[in-house]
């Protein structure tokens, strides 16, 4: 449902739930990421997504019901903008969180396998015999 049709009584953590249903495609992240450094043609989206032009439309459709993006057509071409600059924002502090969230999985790796290293192997816990 977009966001722009759910009530101004709807639930705070409804709206938030509906915003991210809107971004959970890789395709409509990376048309935001795209976005993020300014206006661009949906031609030029083609090229940098490598998309079929139905498919990105599709995405490109959904972003722009949820309020994300704004399209503005001239003649032939259609050009999408970010409707708020809060979503690079957002993009920018997601990164974060999943930078830090693979920087403590792979310190809890390292760990692990450091863990190993400090015990006895096999052939050591049986006198070396097999």
């Amino acid at each position: 449902m977009p966001l722009h049709a759910l009530g101004v009584d709807t639930p705070l953590n409804e709206l938030k739930a509906e915003l991210f249903k809107a971004l959970a495609h890789p395709v409509r992240v990376r048309a935001l990421e795209l976005l993020a450094t300014g206006p661009h043609a949906v031609a030029d989206m083609l090229v940098a997504t490598g998309m079929e032009a139905s498919h990105l439309s599709q995405h490109l459709s959904v972003l722009r019901r949820s309020g994300l993006v704004t399209a503005q057509r001239e003649g032939n071409t259609v050009t999408y903008r970010l409707a708020n600059p809060e979503v690079a924002n957002l993009l920018v502090v997601a990164r974060t969180v999943l930078v830090q969230a693979l920087s403590t999985s792979n310190d809890a790796l390292t760990e692990l396998l450091h863990q190993d290293d400090d015990r006895p192997s096999s052939t050591q816990q049986n006198g070396g015999a097999l």
